[in-house]
């Protein structure tokens, strides 16, 4: 999978040195802001070098200003060293004797995803005067909600983008607490309507596609779905097997009751024992190629392929191209099975469009969180202005500040100040990259994965840190290119692809929204932004199994091979087009989430869904002085549900 041609890789420039990121002896090496300065544009400066925002806000420099790092981001080996000594136990034995600060807070919160940032705004709103503590492992604000910036030559400001947690989705089913928390933060809806330019594509004609790639098929196919097109029509394109070509055709146009005899409930109870691809070749009988070329239809939204997608859901996504083969079964659309996961139930009767959507995505929420919380740390704190604001790190952690904000700083211990039964207050400690610290809280929210969790609260119950441990986060990779310019693109009529077995599963333009005083580059000849995902779950082994065996194989994926194949992909896609990877490709930042979207309950996987017993209900039990907030919690891999959490966790500490 790693592998590296060295003649295609000179030919997709590999060798040549793009934005803000250089090679040595092979490795990709990345150059913050405190070494390159203000010229790699950093939101508006004075042209100082050094210093980050307009004069009111500008302070010497020694901080990175994590948005412009480029090569690999997120759960970085960085990031992940601590933890994963903690989880081998390789931790304690050489990390020597606590020390204290002689800090006292009414609460720290251990993570700084959306999730623990909204506990602590939620502490905040109740408790004005409050003392709070942030820490967080990784080198930036949000978690998976991520920033990328760059800043091509000729545009003026930086060009934005998302490394994870990408949409408000769905807001219309948020959960009461999500819904507050946008409502708090003065975010309206409508104003996307607006913002959003749902019809720059179509205008130009560009157009959703689907790649049958070589990796899945004798022969490379580009395929495009444009307006009214039938199903017979595009089917007849595919390089797949005449077989396959008629099975395909059949399951979009008249499939048969798979299941005749049996009632709504037991056809539902027969798709929750099956996954899609189960229901595809086990049921339906079809052409292997028609499994193959719709595998990859579910790894963007749930992280893995039909191997691992319940038939149960793929019914209730069964809209347009998705996921066809249901209609014979004339099961009730009008409300979902009860088989189905939850958050399918939850957005059911929800018909939002695809537009609520930050250039930065959702840590524009995180942004106009901590703008309120930290005074000096943005310029601004409105949903018009968070995207162009000036962002000061430096002001995240000063002693004087009601909230604090401790980045780099791995938690490795949270007890209670004794029995958990009887406790006023807990201590926390965290390895400054030196030694152990320790801070003194009269309340702590542990907002970070489960997974780690009874690693630093060795006193939870037995019971407990097992429901804790079954929630294995899904791995996924969120890349950000910079092109020179799109009109490859424009030429080849596409602005969004799904590959049928490549490396990464989609790729697309970035969405076209524009904010006051950012505009998205809507001329096919200026530069813009391109995504790219990766879902590296060994899906044929089970969500849960796959994810573990995808996450060792993540890990040990270099850089070098993330750039060659997002190269090599694009350059497949769009070298019709004119594309020139060695000239079109600018700046790469990849974000790696070893430990991405929590794990949501689906059959066929769950056998205990949807009675229960429920793991989670158990995993956030409240111990003492701390108290459990994560999605994973939930558990969803939305923000609304980290919400939900973050706020659940408040107002247990505050009974």
């Amino acid at each position: 999978m790693s592998d590296i041609n060295p003649r295609r890789a000179r030919e997709l420039g590999m060798g040549r040195p793009i934005s803000r990121r250089d090679f040595f002896d092979g490795i990709a090496m990345t150059a913050g802001v405190a070494a390159l300065g203000s010229a790699l544009g950093c939101g508006p400066s004075s042209g100082e070098p050094g210093v980050i925002g307009t004069p009111e806000l500008q302070v010497p420099m020694d901080v990175t200003f994590p948005p412009v790092l480029t090569g690999l981001q997120g759960n970085t080996a960085q990031a992940l060293s601590v933890p994963h000594a903690m989880r081998d136990d390789r931790f304690w034995e050489y990390a020597g004797t606590p020390e204290s600060t002689g800090e006292t807070y009414d609460l720290v919160v251990v993570g700084g995803g959306i999730s623990g940032v909204s506990a602590a705004f939620e502490w905040l709103r109740r408790e004005p005067r409050a003392r709070i503590l942030i820490l967080d492992n990784h080198d930036e604000i949000g978690g998976h909600a991520r920033r990328t910036e760059f800043n091509p030559a000729g545009r003026k400001g930086p060009l934005v983008g998302y490394g994870g947690s990408q949409s408000i989705e769905a807001p219309s089913a948020w959960t009461p607490e999500g819904k507050l928390l946008l409502d708090q933060l003065g975010i309206q809806l409508q104003k996307f309507d607006k913002f959003f330019d749902q019809g720059l594509y179509p205008g130009l004609k560009m157009y959703d596609s689907v790649m049958c790639d070589q990796e899945t098929f004798p022969v490379e196919k580009l395929v495009r779905y444009t307006p009214g097109i039938k199903a017979q029509q595009w089917v007849a394109e595919l390089p797949i097997a005449e077989q396959a070509k008629r099975d395909l055709v059949r399951l979009y146009t008249n499939p048969p009751d798979w299941f005749p005899g049996l009632s709504q409930e037991q056809k539902q109870r027969r798709l929750a024992d099956l996954t899609y691809s189960g229901f595809l070749l086990e049921v339906c009988k079809v052409h292997p190629d028609v499994e193959r070329f719709l595998r990859s239809q579910s790894n963007d939204d749930w992280a893995y392929t039909t191997q691992a997608f319940g038939a149960i859901d793929a019914w209730g996504s069964s809209e347009g191209w998705d996921y066809p083969g249901f209609q014979g079964l004339k099961l009730d659309a009008a409300k979902p099975s009860r088989f189905n996961s939850p958050s399918m139930i939850k957005e059911w009767d929800a018909n939002d469009p695809y537009i609520y959507h930050f250039p930065e995505g959702n840590q524009a929420l995180v942004r106009m969180m901590l703008a309120r919380m930290i005074p000096g740390f943005a310029s601004a704190s409105g949903m018009d202005r968070i995207t162009t604001a000036d962002f000061n790190y430096n002001h995240l952690d000063l002693p004087a500040n009601r909230v604090r904000f401790r980045l780099s700083s791995p938690v490795v211990l949270a007890e209670n100040d004794g029995p958990a039964g009887s406790a006023t207050s807990a201590t926390v400690g965290y390895f400054d990259g030196e030694r152990i610290r320790t801070v003194r809280a009269g309340s702590v929210i542990m907002a970070c994965w489960n997974m780690v969790i009874p690693f630093l609260v060795p006193t939870l119950p037995v019971e407990q840190k097992q429901a804790m441990r079954q929630a294995v986060k899904m791995p996924m990779l969120y890349a950000m290119v910079q092109v020179r310019n799109w009109e490859a693109w424009r030429k080849i009529g596409v602005h969004h692809t799904r590959w049928t077995g490549a490396y990464w599963c989609v790729s697309q333009l970035d969405y076209p929204v524009s904010m006051p005083d950012y505009a998205f580059p809507k001329d096919p000849g200026q530069p813009a932004n391109v995504q790219l995902v990766a879902a590296p779950c060994a899906s044929q082994m089970g969500p849960s199994a796959g994810a573990v065996s995808g996450r060792h194989t993540l890990l040990g994926t270099p850089y070098s091979y993330m750039e060659y194949s997002i190269r090599d992909q694009l350059t497949r896609l769009l070298s019709p087009g004119g594309f020139d990877p060695t000239e079109d490709i600018q700046a790469i930042t990849v974000n790696r989430w070893g430990h991405g979207y929590a794990p949501e309950y689906c059959r066929p996987w769950d056998a205990f869904y949807p009675d229960g017993p429920f793991p989670a209900d158990l995993a956030r039990r409240r111990h003492g002085r701390i108290a459990i907030a994560n999605s994973d919690s939930i558990p969803a891999a939305y923000a609304d549900a980290a919400i939900t959490a973050g706020f659940r966790a408040v107002a247990e500490l505050s009974a």
